[in-house]
Order: structure tokens, then C-alpha cells, then sequence
């Protein structure tokens, strides 16, 4: 019982700060994370949920608002949808790439982990065989292996149920669609020459002519069939929305799945199936053209680069044509570099577990460290650890680059669909050159966590820790404790003079504004950003001051439009470091007002601010006096 409450807790909390259940349009989740969709952005409070007991960040991509948890994610995602009025599934806004992500991300991920699961089993049960190889042979091993191969085998079963959840088609007719298409491969239903009952595939495979109502049908192998299944699905969401407005309510429950069973199971060995294998075909085929020509190269990308594609879910796009590889030929290139990517953030995370004295991210890294190198899940390590410190995340493609270019040249692969990480490397035992995937991964490991121990990091100070000093922009040089220096250069003007009463009226805090002269602001003091937009950063000082920095009136309404940002959240900024750069003339043409304001959102210890300067300044000349 505490277990479920402290999910529920979770959940209420994220509910709340992304808005409410009005807000969510929809929520889907991965290995890591809840995929939100939105019907409204601006209401979100993105500190609030990064705030949350039990969120590791949050990352806005693809067109959604991504809620990182951890391995614990599936429990606060069902005490999520447990709510009646929130939708389980939806479709992503933003471009083709974003709503092909969101389609194959909803597809796949309720049956990650068992997939992930059964993988794993048959790695293990590799290294078992090639420790005693006499074991394949007995009963003990056929069962298990028939544990761990018959989810792969009978994949079109899991796929038709999550397909006709996101298509909104009914389950069970899918489920009958996609038990047809296994059943082709496996019940003999049809004689021979010889006379001998045989399988449509075998039958068709025998050089005999399969047909259906007189027309060629071209037999594939359905059997862990991926893009047929969905697709049948989809057409079959399509045909039961046109029958159900044609049949009346009293027809309608058994003629429905009648005339689509009768008419799309046909449909997809004439036409669908034939379509999709030469697709998925074409895919793999590729991949392998590619590996082919040069297959350091390709292992060196997927290597460098398999960690950014997670961050922004690009890396859903690989699974299809890996699971296409998987069904065609039992094993995919893709993943043969993977493991090199995934350990390498695993030896980065261990070397700042190591070298950071900060006792929070120490706390972070520990954990996150064992769970990248053991189980292959590098969220938490990546957005709590390397990706907010920056270099150990750089350290760890460069390594991930070498492991995987080496692994890759030896044609190394994994048997069956695993996380990459520790455990599941036997998996890639029976393929390629083993011996080189362990140097590689080795290798990516050894470089990544070197790199991060002997060149280092800007490490985070304890809270209360003196922060390193720092030269400005020009002018002199604030002591946050003290002063404040200009974010911008440009003419003074009175807060109280401030065209939005939000900030004239000080109702959000102390400051002053500036009319920009130059397009750059910079860090009126040193602090870690807490908020990062577009036009507004919300920086916290070690002491305890809270300052925002908000370029022009109106401006979020921009969305983006008019600047390049220079920071992230949760980076360190020094004083006078500069925030971001924006186009005064732009801005003013789309009819905002640039004027750029600073106030202290929190005062700290200080028990007033006082503007200290009037007419031009240059940036960083002290403007604001804490007075204590």
C-alpha cells in the first residue's frame, strides 16, 4: 500500500504542475519517462515538475512535454491513466518525424520490458550453450528457449494490441487479423502436390500457385512481422469506422468483425503484406549496403550519436528496421555499437561518482552508474549527471565513437531485441567477432571515464559554497552578496516606468529595467540558471538571491522567434557571462517592445534593493544595491 501511494503521490504532483487533467490531451510513457501531450504549454509549470519527488528532469522534444522518472515509470504512468479523464494514448503535434516518433513510441512501449525481458533470457541462455554445448540439446533448454523466442516469434499478436489502441480499432478483431497472418506459417490448412497438409507459406514456398478468388497472392513470412501488422491494423480502423455507420446498432456487433475479418485478412496477403516486406526489406537491405561499405564508419555514428538520439526519442525511428533485421535474418548491425554508447555514459557517470564533491550529485550519480552499466538505462545518468555537466556526456560519445567503430568492424550484432548494457553483451556472442565487440566496449568505457577524471567538469558547489570569482562584460566586476550588474547596455529606466504592471506594479519583485542598445544580455550574477527560455533566465546565487533577467514585454508570445539562447536549464553561469543574443529590430517589428527588465524574485538575506544608477550603462555596471 505505501508503494502504490508513493506513485499516486508522484502522479498527483506532475498531474498538477503540468496543469491539471484539463491540461493533458494525452500521456504515453517509454523506458524512462511520461510523454505528455499538451492542449496547453504555458500552463505547465516545468520548475514545478522538475521540483516533483521522484522526477529526474524534463525534456521538451518532438512535441512533447517528456517527464523523465526512471525505472519506475510504468507505476506512475497506471496511477496516472487510472484517472477517468485521462487519455492513454493521442498523436503528437509538430512535423512527420515528431508524429512518426509518437506513432511508433505508443506502439512499442507497453511491451518494452518484456521484450527487453525475453531478450535477455536468450542472451543468458547463450552463454550457457557455449559453456556446455551439449545443454542445447535437452528438454531444459527447449523450454526455456521457447520462453524467451515465442514473444519474438508471435510479436504480431502484441503489436495488433497496441496498434488497435492507438488506432482506436478493436482489439480483438485485431488480434484475430494478426493470429491469421501467424497462422499461415504454422497450422498446415491446405494439401500438397504430394498430398500431404501443409501451411499456406510452405505451400506457397513448394512452388505451387496460392491464390485467392483467382488472384496471385505472394506468400511472405509472417512471423515476427512488424510493419504488416500495423498496417493491416490502421486499414482495419478505417473499414470498421465506414461499417459501423453502414450497419444498424443491431447488426453491428457481429457484422462488423465479419466483413473485416473477410475483407482485410485477404487484403493483407494480396496487398499489404507483399508491400510492407518489400519496405521493411529495403530497410535492412540498406542497413546493410551501408555496414557494407563501411562499417567503422557506421558504428562510429551510431556510437557518437545513440545517446543524443535517445535524449530527443529519435531513437524510436531505429526500431522498426531493427526488428525488421531481427525477423529476416535473426540478428541487426544497428545494435552492435550500441553497447559501446550505452557503457561509455556508464564510465562517465562512475568518474564523476568519483571526482565530484558535491554530495547531492554524488547521490545521483551511484545509482544511476549501476543501473547504465548493468541494465543498459542511462536516463537518470544522462540528464542527471553527464548531460547537466556537459564534458562527461562529450567524453562519452567520443568513447561510444571508438567502441562502436571497433565493434562494428567486426560485424558484431545482438541475437534478439535487448537493452544494450552489461549483462545482455552475451548477446552478441553468435555474431560477428565477439572478441572485438569486448575490446570495444571496453575500450569506450576506459575512454569515457579517463577523459572525465583527468579533464574534468565544472563541478557543482554545495549549497553554501563560495562560487569561484569571475570576471564581467565590462565595467566592474558586482559581488553578488552586494550589487547586481546590468544585464544589457542601454538607457536606464525606473521599474515603476515599466509598461506591464506585472513588473511596474513589483509585485514579482525589486529591479529596474534597461532600453537595449546591443542585442546581447549577459548573467547579472553567478548562480545556477533555474529558468531558461527564450527571453527569460532565472538565475539562483549561492547566497541565497534570486534574479530574473526578462528580455523585452510580451515576448514568450514569440516563441523563440528573435533569439539564440547560450545557456540551458541547470547549467552554472558565471557574472557577465553571456545569457543569450536577440534582434532588437526584430523584435520591434513584430511589435514587442524590447525594453529588458531585472528584478530580484528573492532577496535572500537583504532587506531592500536599490537602484544605484541612471542614464546609459555598459553591461555588468552595477545598477541594483543589496542592502543588508
Amino acid at each position: 500500500m505505501a508503494t502504490a501511494s508513493k506513485y499516486d503521490q508522484i502522479a498527483d504532483d506532475v498531474l498538477k504542475a503540468v496543469g491539471g487533467e484539463s491540461n493533458v490531451k494525452s500521456v504515453t510513457h517509454c523506458a524512462t519517462r511520461l510523454r505528455f501531450q499538451l492542449n496547453d504549454r504555458s500552463k505547465a509549470d516545468k520548475d514545478a515538475v522538475e521540483a516533483t519527488r521522484g522526477v529526474i528532469t524534463v525534456v521538451e522534444a518532438g512535441g512533447q512535454f517528456q517527464v523523465v522518472i526512471g525505472s519506475t515509470v510504468a507505476n506512475v504512468y497506471e496511477s496516472l491513466t487510472s484517472r477517468a479523464s485521462v487519455t492513454a494514448e493521442g498523436g503528437a503535434s509538430g512535423g512527420l518525424l515528431a508524429r512518426a516518433i509518437d506513432l511508433i513510441t505508443s506502439i512499442f512501449t507497453p511491451f518494452l520490458w518484456v521484450l527487453a525481458g525475453a531478450g535477455l533470457l536468450k542472451a543468458l541462455l547463450a552463454v550457457v550453450v557455449k559453456a556446455d554445448p551439449a545443454f542445447a540439446t535437452t528438454s531444459t533448454y527447449a523450454i526455456w528457449f521457447a520462453a524467451a523466442d515465442a514473444l519474438f516469434q508471435f510479436l504480431p499478436i502484441l503489436l495488433a494490441i497496441t496498434s488497435a489502441k492507438r488506432f482506436k480499432a478493436n482489439q480483438f478483431t485485431s488480434v484475430a487479423i494478426a493470429a491469421a497472418l501467424i497462422y499461415s506459417a504454422t497450422i498446415a490448412v491446405i494439401p500438397n502436390a504430394e498430398g500431404a497438409s501443409v501451411t499456406l507459406q510452405a505451400y506457397a514456398s513448394g512452388g505451387q500457385q496460392l491464390t485467392f478468388l483467382g488472384v496471385p497472392v505472394i506468400m511472405v513470412s509472417y512471423l515476427s512481422a512488424v510493419i504488416p501488422t500495423i498496417l493491416a491494423v490502421y486499414a482495419q480502423s478505417q473499414l470498421e469506422r465506414l461499417l459501423n455507420k453502414v450497419f444498424p446498432e443491431a447488426l453491428r456487433n457481429f457484422f462488423t468483425p465479419l466483413f473485416t475479418l473477410a475483407i482485410i485478412v485477404p487484403v493483407t496477403f494480396l496487398v499489404i503484406g507483399p508491400i510492407s516486406d518489400w519496405v521493411g526489406s529495403g530497410l535492412s537491405s540498406g542497413v546493410n549496403w551501408f555496414w557494407g561499405l563501411s562499417p567503422i564508419i557506421g558504428g562510429a555514428i551510431m556510437g557518437a550519436f545513440w545517446q543524443v538520439f535517445v535524449i530527443f526519442g529519435v531513437h524510436w525511428g531505429f526500431v522498426p528496421v531493427m526488428v525488421q533485421d531481427l525477423s529476416t535474418q535473426g540478428y541487426s548491425l544497428l545494435t552492435g555499437p550500441l553497447f559501446a554508447a550505452v557503457l561509455a555514459q556508464a564510465g562517465a557517470i562512475f568518474a564523476v561518482f568519483l571526482k565530484t564533491k558535491n554530495r547531492d550529485l554524488k547521490g545521483v550519480a551511484g545509482p544511476a552508474a549501476i543501473s547504465a552499466f548493468l541494465a543498459g538505462i542511462t536516463e537518470p545518468g544522462i540528464y542527471g549527471v553527464t548531460l547537466r555537466l556537459k564534458k562527461p556526456f562529450i567524453y562519452a560519445c567520443i568513447g561510444g565513437a571508438v567502441g562502436g567503430a571497433i565493434a562494428a568492424s567486426g560485424g558484431s550484432a545482438a541475437e534478439g531485441f535487448v537493452l544494450p548494457g552489461a549483462i545482455t553483451l552475451t548477446s552478441t556472442m553468435n555474431i560477428g567477432n565477439f572478441t572485438l565487440q569486448l575490446v570495444g566496449t571496453g575500450l569506450a568505457i576506459a575512454i569515457a571515464f579517463v577523459l572525465t577524471m583527468t579533464l574534468g567538469f565544472k563541478d557543482v558547489p554545495n549549497k553554501g559554497q563560495e562560487a569561484p570569482a569571475a570576471g564581467a562584460a565590462g565595467g566592474a566586476v558586482p559581488s553578488e552578496a552586494l550589487a547586481l550588474g546590468a544585464p544589457v547596455a542601454g538607457e536606464i529606466v525606473p521599474l515603476s516606468a515599466v509598461p506591464d504592471k506585472v513588473f511596474s506594479s513589483g509585485a514579482m519583485g525589486d529591479g529596474l529595467a534597461v532600453i537595449p542598445s546591443e542585442g546581447k544580455a549577459y548573467a547579472p550574477a553567478s548562480g545556477v540558471l533555474v529558468t531558461v527560455m527564450p527571453h527569460a533566465f532565472g538565475i539562483r546565487t549561492d547566497t541565497g538571491l534570486e534574479v530574473l533577467v526578462h528580455v523585452g514585454l510580451d515576448t514568450v508570445e514569440l516563441g523563440g522567434k528573435f533569439f539564440t539562447s547560450k545557456v540551458t536549464q541547470g547549467d552554472r553561469v558565471e557574472s557577465g557571462q553571456l545569457l543569450t543574443e536577440f534582434d532588437i529590430a526584430g523584435i520591434k517589428a513584430a511589435g514587442f517592445n524590447p525594453m529588458t527588465v531585472l528584478i530580484v524574485t528573492n532577496r535572500g538575506a537583504a532587506s531592500a534593493v536599490v537602484p544605484v544608477a541612471e542614464g546609459q550603462v555598459r553591461p555588468q555596471e552595477l545598477v541594483l544595491d543589496l542592502v543588508g
